[in-house]
């Protein structure tokens, strides 16, 4: 393997190693919305 393509290969494996491990990072740390405590809330009204 020559010198190009082994810095490509690296470059490649590292960026999408780090882009791996932002996104596992933003996943785990993002609060979850709000949700409401039922669905009542978003029930027709009955008559």
């Amino acid at each position: 393997m020559n010198t190009s393509a082994l810095i490509m290969m690296i470059s490649v494996e590292s960026i999408v190693a780090l882009l791996t491990i932002w996104f596992f990072y933003k996943v785990l740390t993002t609060k979850p919305k709000p949700e409401p405590d039922s669905f009542t809330k978003n029930d027709e009204k009955k008559r």
